[in-house]
């Protein structure tokens, strides 16, 4: 009998958590990374971008490096202070490469974006991002209450600042219930479509030399468990009994086969 695999029920996509996602880059250097972490919050649906004493903003590179997300650039904030940027927030999440002496709660960026999202619910939550060149500074690191490390290699351990953004809006796009769409289901075939398989397997080897028909057991029981782990469809079960037809030296007409198909025409010619 062919058992199809039991179907994961996917959770809901809530879009209008990530509303409540705000992404901050704390004393940006480049302005090129301004505009490629606005293009890459975009891409997975987030828009709301605080900028935290940018040593050069607004500036033409940031919008060439945006690539189509000028919305999220012209909607973005600028702050004197990272406190005031995080300050309607229940939640800041620091990004950080370096680890520090006194232990402080730390995540990666999956569980994080899992915090994060649980939160944004009602709630606004803040990924906090350090500069370029030295990251956040342990004050800084000292307003969040996780802090967040992308596990990297550890003999090259320079991630850029639109990249590390990029993993961590990707994992709070999936956090949210996103997920690639799901194929169609495919039509099942019953336990008498397979066992009619089965049996066409049987007497076409059989015929053809390659299975001793006296003791028939051990490879009909290997090729029931290849099929079975296959689940094969019904479309996907006329074409193995049309491939049995063709190859069957005595040419017998096809018996049992399942009905018609529209999708290919060669699979019409599979019923008695």
């Amino acid at each position: 009998m062919s058992v199809p695999v039991a179907d994961q029920q996917s959770p809901v996509f809530d879009e209008s958590r990530l509303a409540r996602l705000r992404i901050v880059l704390v004393g940006a250097q480049h302005p090129g990374n301004i505009g490629a972490a606005a293009r890459a919050m975009k891409v997975m649906g987030l828009h709301d971008l605080a900028l935290v004493a940018p040593e050069r903003y607004p500036d033409p590179e940031a919008l060439a490096r945006a690539s189509g997300a000028d919305d999220v650039l012209e909607a973005a904030k600028v702050y004197d202070t990272l406190e005031e940027a995080i300050g309607d927030c229940t939640l800041a999440i620091g990004a950080s490469a370096r680890r520090r002496h006194m232990h402080w709660p730390l995540v990666d960026a999956r569980t994080a974006a899992v915090r994060a999202i649980e939160l944004a619910q009602d709630q606004n939550v803040a990924l906090v991002f350090g500069r370029e060149r030295s990251g956040l500074e342990n004050a800084e690191l000292d307003l969040c209450q996780l802090h967040l490390q992308v596990p990297t290699n550890p003999e090259y351990r320079s991630l850029n600042l639109a990249a590390a953004v990029q993993v961590v809006a990707y994992e709070l796009r999936m956090a949210a219930g996103d997920a690639p769409e799901a194929e169609p289901a495919h039509e099942p075939v019953t336990t008498a479509d397979m066992e009619g398989l089965f049996g066409h397997w049987q007497d076409v080897l059989g015929a053809s030399g390659f299975l001793d028909t006296a003791n028939p057991g051990h490879l009909m029981r290997r090729l029931r468990r290849l099929f079975n782990r296959a689940a094969p469809d019904r479309i996907e079960v006329n074409i193995l009994r049309g491939a049995l037809r063709s190859l069957d030296p005595r040419r017998r007409p096809l018996r049992g086969a399942i009905g018609n198909d529209d999708d290919t025409r060669d699979d019409s010619a599979l019923d008695p």
